[in-house]
């Protein structure tokens, strides 16, 4: 078992930090020619790779942008252990850093694919099931005007399968925070300017 030290939670959040700035959508839409950040809302995030390169593009960058959250949370939370406190500011690190990255004028995206990421780190994929199938519902059936609507219902299943399924107050600190952020990502909808 690794010692935990303050020292270690830090190095590990600030790891968390640079691995979420990473504009790898950003990065990944230059390299099909596209600046993502001239597309839909001008989010650096997977959503715009789609739509302005198309849904083979989209699909990589979502991979990169989940796969930078979940290699981090991941390590501290299977491999050292870290199922306490101490996981939470490298869960909320990855999302932080990819809403706002130093790479990008300390811009960013809406920190949802990295949020996913985390909670694969935290939980493989019982959560990110969980988030996914409501989300595509939520796109698919109802298609709301806002993308906050669209998220909010995936989030409450979330801690409907926490509550009922796998009560942790850690991993429901977490999604709270995470919640937290998306709300603030997403201030211009619920503000209603946008």
């Amino acid at each position: 078992m690794f010692n935990l030290t303050f020292v270690n939670i830090f190095v590990w959040t600030v790891i968390a930090f640079v691995m979420g700035a990473l504009p790898l959508a950003l990065w990944i839409g230059r390299l099909a020619g596209v600046d993502i950040r001239t597309v839909g809302d001008g989010n650096p995030g997977a959503t715009n790779v789609v739509r302005g390169a198309g849904i083979g593009w989209g699909i990589a960058a979502f991979c990169a942008e989940f796969s930078k959250a979940a290699v981090p949370v991941g390590i501290c939370y299977m491999i050292f252990g870290w199922q306490g406190f101490e996981i939470v500011p490298v869960a909320l690190a990855t999302s932080l850093g990819h809403a706002f990255s130093p790479f990008l004028g300390w811009q960013g995206g809406k920190a949802l694919a990295t949020m996913l990421g985390s909670w694969i780190g935290l939980t493989l994929w019982i959560m990110p099931s969980i988030l996914l199938v409501v989300l595509v519902f939520m796109y698919v059936v109802i298609k709301p005007k806002r993308d906050l609507w669209a998220v909010l219902p995936p989030i409450g299943a979330g801690f409907i399968w926490l509550i009922g399924f796998a009560w942790d107050p850690i991993l429901a600190v977490v999604l709270g925070l995470q919640l937290a952020l998306v709300l603030f990502t997403h201030r211009a909808e619920w503000m209603g300017e946008s």
